[in-house]
């Protein structure tokens, strides 16, 4: 149900934003819609289903959620007066989209899920779905950079945020293959299936992420050079 709230309410900013006669690309209400549905990706009773669904949900749902641009629409389609005090609410919650405390809050609670007796105590429960969605959807809106953020942290700092929490992903995969969360017995095959759905899958969407920085740097360089350009006169050679 929230889900569906949330798909609606993005339809209808967008929806006030054309009717106004503002631009907003509709390949993103398709790519919001796609996040909507892998995020409401169910799980499965193996080992190996359940991980499959924490990529999905964790991992490939935020970021197709963010290349939406959900927030910037909630500013564009708003009144003024609650434009202002959604704004107060980003800066107060800036802190949680600075990329390295992201990528804390994002792999220190796996870790913390599967490396201690925490898996084994509360299993698939609704709400841990919903932790692990969160804390994807807010390590991806910091390394994305999309949408207004209080913290405009560098290239330099979500590169290298993305890479920590990458390497730290793979490092639980590897473990979970020699060993599972303690308390829990699980078929060795099936346990050792989830470990590499957990290694793989992971370094397909962080590919996808750090392509996400890679293309905002070249951006951000081909700016750089136009603007050196206009002010010395010599054609700029971005993209050649």
């Amino acid at each position: 149900m929230p889900a569906l709230l949330a798909l609606a309410a993005y339809e209808t900013g967008a929806w006030r934003l054309r009717r106004r006669g503002d631009r907003w690309p509709p390949i993103r209400d398709a790519v919001f819609g796609a996040g909507v549905v892998v995020a409401l990706a169910p799980g499965g009773s193996t080992f190996t289903a359940h991980v499959l669904q924490h990529v999905l949900v964790g991992m490939l749902a935020p970021v197709l959620i963010v290349l939406a641009r959900p927030v910037t629409l909630l500013l564009r389609a708003v009144p003024a007066a609650a434009r202002r005090l959604l704004k107060h609410a980003l800066r107060a919650a800036g802190v949680l989209v600075f990329p390295p405390v992201a990528a804390v809050l994002e792999v220190g609670s796996l870790w913390l899920l599967y490396r201690t007796d925490l898996f084994a105590k509360i299993g698939d429960a609704p709400w841990l779905h919903l932790h692990v969605f969160l804390t994807g959807l807010l390590f991806t809106t910091a390394i994305c950079r999309l949408d207004p953020l209080r913290h405009r942290a560098g290239l330099g700092v979500r590169a290298g945020a993305l890479i920590g929490a990458a390497a730290a992903h793979a490092v639980l995969a590897k473990t979970l293959y020699v060993s599972p969360p303690p308390g829990v017995v699980l078929a060795v095959a099936d346990r050792q299936a989830g470990a590499q759905l957990m290694y793989y899958g992971g370094d397909v969407v962080e590919l996808g992420l750090a392509l996400i920085v890679a293309l905002q740097w070249y951006a951000a360089r081909g700016r750089a050079q136009a603007r050196s350009s206009r002010r010395t006169g010599v054609p700029s050679t971005a993209g050649s």
